[in-house]
């Protein structure tokens, strides 16, 4: 049973009406993703002033409101790397990208991965929202040392509709409301690295979830192809999927961006999992309630998602998006 609307036909619309809304825009692809380097350098000399901001611009970092100058403003610790995957959508006047910057903390400078959504309007930003991750793990450093090839491929002309590809990435956040891989067109060789590590792909072997139940105990084995991880019901303790945003999309690269808030109250209950042998169990996560607010980026060739990359972050069940009136 589906936990949220359908969002392929609303990401669709949303975009739409962002067609409508920049329609006089003059910022075409090297424009916006000239502005997005600008603000990347802002950001690595700690001076918003170096980058096109609207007098009123409104800044969301890890779902906070925050004022410019802050956040990754303050405490980035260099440039942003030539891990560096763009999503410019001059129809929608919005690019998004990820990359990794330097980041200082308490305990010293670590590199952390940075996803960002600009709305742009007569050239000014008039809207900069972040998430930012820090990356401890050395797998996961070693390879955001730059992006995989095939997220920056360009793609044959048939697989340009900006529509389509829209409504493609929306499904992604159906078919993991919803544990039911039948809902989005994944490739054979879907791979999806999460936070720089690789936790869906074709050649990944069946594997139980780390957790365990209140008696020690872990459920079977379960696929983690695309389509299988998440027909194995493997996120069905998750209540719902707010804020989900489809906001950019590059029909050059065959790219789309989304956000998305994912609640987990953690008081569903056992629900059913399906092993990768296809034998069936009641398994309850046993974790703390928590929110994540994450970003994706999907390539989508042939009318299929061939390849994901995504942050998320950990935060306090029931937050805010910041986004709130």
């Amino acid at each position: 049973m589906s936990k949220v609307v359908n969002v392929a036909s609303t990401a669709f619309f949303a975009l739409a009406c962002a067609a409508v809304n920049a329609a006089d825009s003059a910022c075409d692809r090297a424009c916006l993703i000239g502005v997005a380097d600008t603000y990347l350098a802002a950001i690595a000399a700690h001076d918003p002033s170096k980058a096109p901001l609207s007098e009123h611009v409104a800044f969301v970092e890890n779902i906070k409101k925050t004022p410019v100058g802050q956040g990754i403003w303050a405490a980035a610790a260099g440039k942003a790397t030539a891990f560096k995957i763009y999503v410019p959508d001059p129809v929608a006047g919005q690019i998004g990208l990820m990359t990794v910057i330097d980041r200082r903390t308490p305990s010293g400078v670590v590199p952390a991965q940075l996803a960002v959504r600009l709305k742009v309007v007569d050239g000014k930003i008039v809207e900069a929202e972040h998430i930012v991750a820090d990356v401890t793990n050395k797998e996961a450093v070693a390879r955001l040392a730059a992006p995989r090839p095939n997220m920056l491929a360009i793609v044959p002309e048939q697989d340009r509709e900006r529509g389509q590809l829209a409504t493609i990435a929306g499904s992604y956040y159906d078919a993991l409301d919803d544990s039911d891989g039948r809902l989005a067109p994944f490739a054979e060789d879907c791979q999806r690295e999460e936070n720089g590590l690789i936790t869906a792909g074709p050649n990944l072997p069946p594997a139980s979830p780390d957790t365990v139940d209140v008696h020690g105990n872990k459920p079977p084995p379960l696929a983690r192809d695309c389509f299988g991880q998440m027909s194995s019901r493997r996120f069905a303790y998750v209540d719902t999927i707010d804020n989900r945003r489809v906001f950019a999309v590059d029909p050059v690269q065959g790219l789309a961006m989304g956000l998305s808030h994912f609640r987990q109250s953690m008081k569903l209950g056992p629900q059913l999992l399906i092993a990768a042998d296809g034998s069936h169990v009641m398994w309850e996560e046993k974790r703390d309630p928590y929110d994540l607010p994450a970003a994706h980026i999907f390539k989508i060739t042939h009318g299929q998602i061939h390849e994901v990359e995504a942050i998320g972050i950990f935060v306090p069940y029931d937050s805010p998006t910041g986004w709130e009136k």
